[in-house]
């Protein structure tokens, strides 16, 4: 009897093989856990291309400080529960050591300030592989990057200088001080992400989920009420049913009005949707090319 995958047994089984090899090219990876549900199915994935034995390197979030209260949350229950290793790096240190800047401005993001305080911990730690849950659909900067993405010496990414990858053969070949960011969830769609949360039963944070929000209507983004967002003349907050298609900085992190209360109606919005997720980003409408700058600069 022929045996044929389905395809989200064929994107886990992809991502699964670069967790592999991972492990067997490189001496010290981590994880790059926000909390969010690319890195919620990350850690999944990784408990299952170890399985019996547990995810053998450790997680690390890089805490902007400005971030939701329910994922910060989560991400301390989840991690309590798969008996992981957690290590939290804070940008509000990088900001106390005079390394980053503050910005200005009625919601100053810190999504940026991010690379400076990610790029510091791999150094301290000597990481060698560091896993992120980008995908290529997510924005178009995302579709030049590799499985196995190089990193020189200051951290930096070069769409030029990336190794080809052929037949599954991956090239993590690096000098001293160089390190890789390896991105098994590249071929996965936000639908492909939301179809496994589902077949897994995954638990996600709430705030996936509608629910009640005060939020604020800024340059056709809604941002949450926070006490890192100021007001500008004529703004008011409104209570809203709303909820997050991603998760990252409360100031640049816009929602979505949403009546999806379950893993099944959000599936339904995503197929129909026009906008992608990271379209209710802030941070990255401030230009053109957003986002391919800060990954040159070393952001995930």
């Amino acid at each position: 009897m022929k045996y044929s995958l389905t395809h989200l047994q064929q994107l886990e089984s992809e991502a699964i093989f670069i967790m592999r090899e991972v492990a067997s090219q490189f001496e010290k990876p981590v994880l790059l856990f926000s909390g969010g549900k690319d890195s919620i199915v990350m850690v999944r994935l990784a408990q299952k291309a170890f399985w019996p034995a547990k995810i053998p390197f450790p997680l690390m979030h890089i805490d902007t400080g400005h971030n939701f209260p329910e994922t910060i949350e989560f991400r301390d229950r989840l991690v309590e529960e798969l008996g992981a290793k957690l290590i939290v790096r804070y940008v509000q240190d990088s900001i106390d050591q005079g390394k980053a800047v503050e910005e200005k401005g009625p919601n100053p993001s810190r999504n940026g300030l991010q690379t400076i305080t990610l790029l510091d911990a791999i150094e301290e730690l000597k990481f060698d592989a560091a896993f992120g849950g980008a995908r290529r659909d997510e924005e178009k900067a995302r579709a030049k990057e590799r499985f196995f993405s190089h990193r020189d010496e200051f951290g930096q990414w070069d769409p030029r200088n990336q190794r080809p990858e052929l037949w599954n053969l991956f090239n993590g070949k690096k000098t001293l001080g160089e390190h890789f960011r390896v991105f098994p969830l590249s071929n996965w769609t936000e639908m492909d992400v939301w179809q496994y949360i589902a077949a897994e039963n995954l638990e996600i944070p709430k705030i996936y989920f509608s629910h009640q929000r005060e939020v604020v209507k800024r340059d056709g983004v809604l941002l949450a009420k926070s006490e890192f967002i100021t007001l500008l003349e004529g703004e008011h907050y409104e209570e809203r049913q709303i909820r997050f298609r991603t998760v990252g900085d409360m100031t640049c992190t816009g929602s979505v009005e949403s009546p999806a209360t379950t893993i099944e109606a959000i599936i339904q919005e995503v197929a129909s949707a026009k906008v992608t997720e990271r379209g209710a980003r802030a941070d990255d409408k401030r230009s053109e090319a957003a986002m391919e700058d800060r990954k040159k600069q070393g952001y995930f």
